[in-house]
């Protein structure tokens, strides 16, 4: 594993594009270690990343950019992003946008979007931003758009992320349709 692309990539994620990666920082800008790694393994280059690897990655740089405590992992500094993903109730633009693989896409339209191992579904207000997501993962990238007035209208709640994204508990398969 190339330690330094790594934690160049790492560094990319946790202090400037954390919705590339559909983490989330907290107030300090901490991220769960397997939310970290659940992401990444979505990339080929990265599948084989393990919380070791991501020991190995800090220990061996000089920098020394990023720090692990208790289960969790942060960028020391250089963020560009605000750091809280607040819960706050919002009204989103008419769309938004989920960029996932095609393999997934089967499975969505039956179950619909979850958070899987996220606290929230994470939704883009633009499709270049959820193209960048989906090409993070593994296959044939596919544009998912959500009718948010629709899915509102029937109880759906979508949350404040920050300037780019959205969050959602759960988006029910009728409220999907491919871009």
């Amino acid at each position: 594993m190339n330690y330094s692309n790594l934690s160049k990539e790492v560094s990319y994620a946790l202090r400037h594009a954390p919705w590339e990666y559909e983490l989330e920082l907290d107030s300090e800008g901490w991220v769960s270690v397997e939310q970290l790694i659940s992401s990444f393994r979505n990339n080929e280059e990265w599948q084989g990343l393990t919380e070791e690897g991501l020991v190995n990655m800090i220990s061996l740089s000089e920098k020394k950019r990023h720090e692990i405590k208790n289960g969790k992992i942060r960028a020391f500094y250089g963020h560009s992003v605000p750091m809280k993903i607040s819960k706050e109730i919002g009204i989103p633009p008419k769309y938004l946008y989920h960029g996932t693989s095609i393999t997934f896409l089967p499975e969505i339209k039956s179950n619909g979007l979850k958070p899987m191992s996220r606290q929230y579904v994470h939704l883009s207000e633009d499709i270049d931003t959820a193209r960048l997501v989906g090409k993070r993962k593994k296959g044939d990238t596919v544009i998912l758009v959500i009718d948010t007035e629709l899915a509102r209208s029937k109880c759906v709640k979508f949350y404040v992320g920050n300037d780019k994204v959205w969050l959602s508990d759960y988006i029910p398969p009728e409220f999907i349709k491919e871009s």
